[in-house]
């Protein structure tokens, strides 16, 4: 289902709803580490060029979450693990993955995500599809999680995005505005009153 060199879908535009726009105590925040990993055997082995990693990477930052290029990593579970946990290890408290999310064979990157996570946001997961069956059907099959790595400052919130660029668009559509609280949450901070 890793589709990373399709077009934008119609009426999608070229960013994420809502992608680049922050509320006032967001703007004050400093930038949020991140990691863009992208999933997909053709296009670590060249056979493909890599379009919803850096389309993830350029989205994040209108969030304020700031990555170096995406990485390239083959389906599997020990790649994707891998390039997870060195995200991690290396500072980035968003880690969104793109591809691997479906139901083929070599689609594995649920399975290598949820080792490395202490609770899942199903919630999170369940409005991704939803945003994405708006535009295609399809999207209900992903098999993305969302989820946490632990609580504190060398934590991270994982996500599986589709290998598409609309279920990259969805993903950050849905994750951005939520990052600046995830991570208040992650290290300690208290709800916010209404």
């Amino acid at each position: 289902m890793a589709h990373h060199d399709e077009p934008p879908a119609r009426g999608r535009g070229d960013t994420a709803r809502g992608a680049g726009t922050t509320s006032s105590d967001d703007a004050a925040t400093s930038p949020v580490p991140g990691a863009g990993i992208t999933v997909s055997d053709r296009c670590a082995s060249g056979d493909a060029e890599d379009i919803s990693g850096p389309l993830a990477v350029e989205l994040l930052a209108g969030f304020a979450v700031q990555c170096q290029s995406a990485r390239v990593v083959p389906d599997g579970i020990d790649p994707v693990q891998d390039a997870i946990a060195r995200a991690i290890s290396e500072g980035a408290r968003v880690v969104l993955t793109t591809g691997g999310t479906g139901i083929s064979p070599r689609d594995l990157t649920p399975e290598a995500t949820e080792p490395l996570l202490v609770a899942r946001l199903d919630g999170v997961a369940d409005a991704i599809r939803r945003r994405g069956e708006e535009h295609v059907v399809t999207a209900l099959l992903s098999r993305g999680l969302v989820g946490i790595t632990g609580h504190g400052m060398d934590s991270a919130v994982v996500v599986n995005a589709p290998g598409s660029t609309g279920g990259v668009r969805d993903a950050i559509a849905v994750l951005g505005p939520l990052v600046a609280h995830l991570i208040d949450q992650l290290d300690g901070g208290d709800h916010p009153s209404r």
